[in-house]
């Protein structure tokens, strides 16, 4: 076959109907000794996380490498360049001044191409790199735009000009005909995802090698939370993360942790090396925070994140709203709170809290006493309300990637298409 590039993010494509639910969760029987459910861990300080790994090797199976070139592009910033927060958009503006000539260089040169020296065919191409766009027009090469944000949140973007000017803000509702939208602008769009749970439904008949791939995580993940997590009581816990992108200031991350811990709800929470932006006053917990976290909760650099969300200890999440975790806590059917930072997690957590009634969305509010009162909502009096619409949507997910299914299909169609796309380019 002819060369393929892809440049694709870790998130996935999805529409609110065609949702993607990996192979149920089946851990051992949960029984919890009174003294497991109250083991206590040494007490991390979050202003001091662990450091970050930067050994990608182990994300990449020796399978796929014999399969596939990787050939990296430097994005023209500094290694110490955090490329996140509110310098994430740095990385855009340096991409657009460094990576789009290198790119044309190496795309010109036949840098690209494959390993028996057939041309490209095809550019797989993250829907936020827009100048790949001209360079396939340039090229003559078909271009395929992989949209990692939600069906709501990319007609949303298409569409803001136009509600500015008819004064259609703030956005009341686009459930339902998103898709049929989209397509009188795309025609051919490919409804795929969450990909994690169609990767392991295509594995489920596959070798035990394939089925051993490593985890897709840009961090270390620590396994140590899972055994804390054995030893919790059924539907007790509450898993915090804000993501990969995301920052706080010490201030917040205080406020989030004096509600966790006056809710007196167990949480596990993964803090990553730079979530906090200050470091000032490293070591100066208070001892309430102290205390109330050796009691009830568990703090980690890093989770497997999948994993946690299938754990039958797990009873909400506590999150960014970023659409990869929001479709991993979908597939997994539990119930969210949102407390969104930038870009498409605005849209994601209305949608989350008012249209698909999977939990409650806290955005624009930092203090405790919300997250102390939002935390007892989901995990008591409001539970079984979420739990309802969950349930549904992870069905729905389950079937979508099954074969026959419309997110297993729509994979099969796309693979068919770029086929096509090679013969026509021999010819």
């Amino acid at each position: 076959m002819a060369s393929v590039v892809a440049s694709i993010s870790s998130t996935s494509l999805f529409s609110p109907y065609t949702l993607a639910r990996p192979k149920t969760h089946n851990p051992q029987p949960h029984k919890p000794s009174s003294s497991n459910s109250k083991r206590k861990q040494p007490l991390r300080n979050p202003l001091a996380p662990p450091p970050r790994t930067d050994d990608r090797s182990k994300l990449l199976h020796p399978t796929l490498l014999r399969r596939f070139q990787f050939k990296s592009i430097p994005d023209g910033l500094p290694t110490d360049h955090p490329r996140a927060g509110y310098r994430f958009m740095e990385v855009f503006d340096s991409i657009k001044l460094v990576t789009e000539p290198l790119f044309k260089v190496m795309m010109s040169f036949g840098q690209l191409n494959s390993a028996t020296g057939q041309s490209m065919t095809c550019i797989i191409a993250d829907g936020s790199l827009s100048f790949l766009i001209d360079v396939g027009d340039e090229l003559g090469i078909s271009v395929i735009h992989f949209r990692t944000i939600s069906a709501c949140s990319f007609w949303a973007y298409f569409c803001i000009q136009d509600m500015i000017e008819t004064g259609d803000l703030p956005i009341k509702d686009l459930e339902g005909l998103v898709l049929s939208h989209i397509r009188t602008k795309c025609p051919k769009t490919y409804t795929i995802g969450p990909l994690h749970a169609i990767l392991k439904s295509k594995l489920e008949s596959k070798t035990t090698l394939l089925q051993s791939l490593s985890p897709n995580s840009l961090f270390e993940v620590e396994k140590s939370c899972m055994v804390w997590l054995n030893a919790q009581p059924l539907k007790s816990v509450i898993y915090v993360s804000f993501g990969n992108i995301m920052v706080m200031t010490k201030d917040k991350l205080m406020e989030f942790w004096y509600g966790l811990v006056n809710s007196k709800k167990r949480f596990l929470w993964a803090i990553r090396p730079n979530l906090v932006t200050q470091k000032d006053g490293e070591g100066q917990i208070p001892l309430e925070l102290v205390e109330g976290t050796k009691d009830q909760g568990y703090m980690v650099g890093w989770v497997p994140q999948e994993e946690v969300l299938a754990h039958q200890a797990i009873s909400g999440f506590l999150t960014h709203s970023g659409w990869n975790s929001t479709l991993e806590c979908i597939v997994a059917g539990v119930p969210m709170i949102c407390w969104p930072y930038v870009a498409d997690q605005q849209t994601n957590s209305r949608f989350v809290s008012e249209v698909w009634k999977l939990g409650m969305d806290m955005k624009d509010v930092c203090d405790r006493v919300m997250v102390e009162k939002m935390v007892n909502h989901l995990m008591g009096e409001r539970r079984e309300i979420f739990m309802k619409s969950a349930v549904e949507m992870a069905r729905l997910a389950k079937e979508s990637v099954s074969e026959g299914g419309s997110s297993y299909c729509n994979l099969d169609h796309l693979i068919k298409d770029i086929r096509l796309m090679s013969m026509i380019t021999k010819k």
